[in-house]
């Protein structure tokens, strides 16, 4: 997740660090705030916010909070922001682990929040539960939650559980072990899309083998999906399969996708299918990437 390393911004020059009083509540009275209005500089949240607002509060205060207190260790917060991992607000949930996982203390101890996580996603019999936990770990973005994930991405009863699985993967920046490549196949085309989508965003991953089996999958999103992300691997050896989609799949943004992804690849025996499309296809769309991929011939 991006950093949310604060400072404040005066007249276009980042000129001051804020500074807090031992209340919590005061805003830097250096000279580069004279004058300042109090709501447009920077404050660090103390941590009776935090656990007012974790307790509480609407998301946006959440998040608020919880990004201006990145720095703040107290233990006592700790307790109520954990929770917020399995909050039904999406927001609260990552916010909550992105904060957690900035602790020195609370956090990564035996016992603590980091392994009851783990503990929750082998174990919780709610699958919802099991999916956000599966969610935090991906945000915690430690190595030894890959192989706790992999597990689940592969073993768990719940597609959804699965599906959180593989964008954790993602975030975790690794394949699992292979458990990305078996996603693909999996029953649930949710868990699928999230398997080529994660797959898209870790640089080792290679299996296009596993991504080429998707090509022929009855959900249009995972065929776009599995052919983008062939394209973005410079997989030349599926141009074949990928030049079918682009002369005769029914739906548009696949042959759009397989279009791209021919001119990526730069397999001249696609001119002549390419040239066909470019001037018959019911698309103008379509017709218009022909086109562009022919260029790239």
């Amino acid at each position: 997740m991006r950093s949310y390393n604060f400072r404040a911004t005066i007249l276009g020059t980042l000129t001051a660090l804020v500074v807090a009083t031992a209340s919590g509540d005061a805003l830097c009275n250096t000279k580069p705030y004279a004058g300042l209005p109090a709501d447009q500089a920077e404050f660090i949240s103390t941590p009776d916010a935090i656990i007012s607002v974790a307790a509480s509060g609407a998301p946006m205060q959440i998040w608020e909070t919880l990004e201006h207190g990145e720095r703040v260790e107290c233990l006592a917060c700790v307790a109520v922001v954990a929770p917020l991992m399995y909050n039904e607000n999406a927001q609260n949930r990552e916010i909550a682990a992105w904060w957690l996982r900035r602790r020195i203390i609370g956090v990564f101890g035996a016992g603590e929040v980091y392994q009851q996580t783990l503990a929750t996603l082998a174990s919780d019999s709610n699958p919802t539960r099991r999916a956000y936990a599966a969610s935090a770990i991906g945000e915690f973005l430690l190595s030894n939650g890959v192989t706790p994930v992999a597990t689940a991405l592969t073993h768990d009863s719940s597609a959804m559980v699965r599906q959180y699985a593989a964008n954790a993967l993602g975030r975790l920046n690794d394949e699992g072990g292979g458990a990305l490549g078996l996603a693909m196949s999996d029953s649930d085309s949710g868990v699928r899309i999230a398997a080529l989508t994660s797959a898209g965003r870790i640089n080792s991953f290679t299996d296009s083998v596993a991504v080429s089996k998707d090509l022929s999958d009855s959900d249009a999103i995972v065929r776009r999906r599995a052919v983008m992300l062939l394209d973005d691997m410079h997989a030349k050896d599926a141009a074949a399969a990928v030049l079918v989609l682009a002369k005769s799949d029914p739906d548009v943004d696949v042959r759009i996708a397989a279009c791209h992804a021919l001119g990526t690849f730069g397999d001249g025996a696609a001119t002549s299918a390419l040239t066909s499309i470019s001037t018959n296809d019911s698309s103008s769309l379509v017709r218009d990437m022909a086109q562009i991929a022919l260029l790239e011939l």
